[in-house]
């Protein structure tokens, strides 16, 4: 571990004090002792929900680097990430993760900017989420309803077969 690479999240994280919606959550992507990506969370400037610091580092890292993988890559972040953001981070290969902040003290980060602004409400926090995607999908919040999944396999086997 290299406490540069945190140091680096962090200060990331601190540019969204001056850069109207972005949120405090940095990340870098490291590999082989050198920073490969980096990322703010932009979710409200950009409206994409998906613009969190993790998923932004590992944009980077993989339009740099040319590859949807990141065999060999630690990512260091300024607070324990979110659910979607682990997703992405073992979809992508991330072999290591170090974080400062935790996921509790993020929502209560979220309370506070909510008492002073109720455009700051979550419908889930990040610790609701992290309990509500490990549940099997009838047991679920969300209501979920399978559709056609004979079209759906037809479009597997039939990409299998062009590949095969």
């Amino acid at each position: 571990m290299n406490e540069d690479f945190m140091l680096r999240a962090i200060e990331i994280a601190r540019e969204s004090l001056s850069e109207p919606g972005a949120l405090p959550y940095g990340a870098v992507v490291v590999k082989d002792g050198a920073i490969i990506g980096e990322g703010l969370n932009r979710s409200h400037g950009k409206f994409d929900p998906t613009s969190h610091g993790e998923v932004e580092a590992i944009r980077d890292a993989c339009k740099r680097l040319g590859t949807p993988t990141l065999p060999g890559c630690d990512l260091y972040t300024s607070c324990e990430p979110c659910s979607m953001c682990v997703a992405t981070m073992h979809i992508a290969g991330i072999e290591r993760l170090y974080y400062a902040s935790t996921i509790a003290e993020s929502a209560v980060f979220f309370r506070r900017l909510a008492e002073h602004d109720p455009k700051w409400s979550r419908r889930m926090s990040a610790l609701e989420l992290q309990r509500e995607v490990g549940l099997p999908m009838d047991q679920r919040a969300m209501p979920a309803e399978r559709l056609l999944g004979e079209l759906g396999q037809e479009v597997f086997d039939d990409f299998v077969a062009r590949v095969s």
